[in-house]
């Protein structure tokens, strides 16, 4: 899509996301309500790897670190998106957890999260959540004193955003655990 005049003055003729200035081109952010402008201004590789945000160094993604703080919906909306889909990099993960954004925009972003989290234990087998699993492996729990021991069931599990990390009790201390070292019951 070719840039407008006001699209290119509002993003200073630079990706919106990344502040290159190579190949830019206007971009639409799917599903936006009315009364928002639903374009941003991408360079080439953001708008190519958009899609499908692994298919780059997850370093090139730290830009939406800064360009979740926008002033432009869109933007914001488009970002917050992009750190969904990396979440299992910390560094996103973080980003996550500091970003806010009012209702609206929270709405707009998740109509554009269609791709379903789907979480399987080390068969391979699907969790859902209150399921019960059992540990498989002697696993040190950061931040206590004990280790969760192969064998230990764990009843009732929590889903995360990370398709890798399920939540539980063990020891009554609730704990993320990764899902390869767990097997449904």
């Amino acid at each position: 899509m070719a840039i407008s005049a006001d699209l290119a003055a509002r993003s200073g003729e630079k990706c919106e996301l990344c502040g290159s200035t190579d190949g830019l081109e206007a971009v639409e952010v799917s599903d936006a309500p009315v009364g928002f402008s639903a374009d941003v201004v991408l360079c080439a590789t953001c708008a190519q790897h958009s899609k499908d945000p692994g298919g780059i160094d997850a370093h090139h993604w730290r830009c939406l670190t800064d360009s979740m703080w926008s002033q432009v919906p869109a933007v914001q909306v488009l970002s917050a998106r992009l750190l969904n889909k990396i979440s299992a990099e910390s560094w996103a993960q973080d980003a996550l957890d500091m970003l806010y954004l009012d209702d609206e925009l929270q709405s707009w972003v998740e109509a554009g999260n269609v791709d379903e989290i789907v979480h399987l234990d080390s068969n391979g087998v699907r969790l859902q959540a209150g399921d019960s699993v059992t540990i498989i492996k002697d696993l040190d729990v950061k931040g206590t004193s004990f280790v969760a021991k192969r064998g230990t069931p764990v009843r009732g599990i929590s889903l995360t955003s990370n398709p890798e990390h399920i939540e539980g009790r063990v020891n009554g201390t609730k704990i993320v655990i990764l899902t390869k070292y767990v097997k449904k019951n």
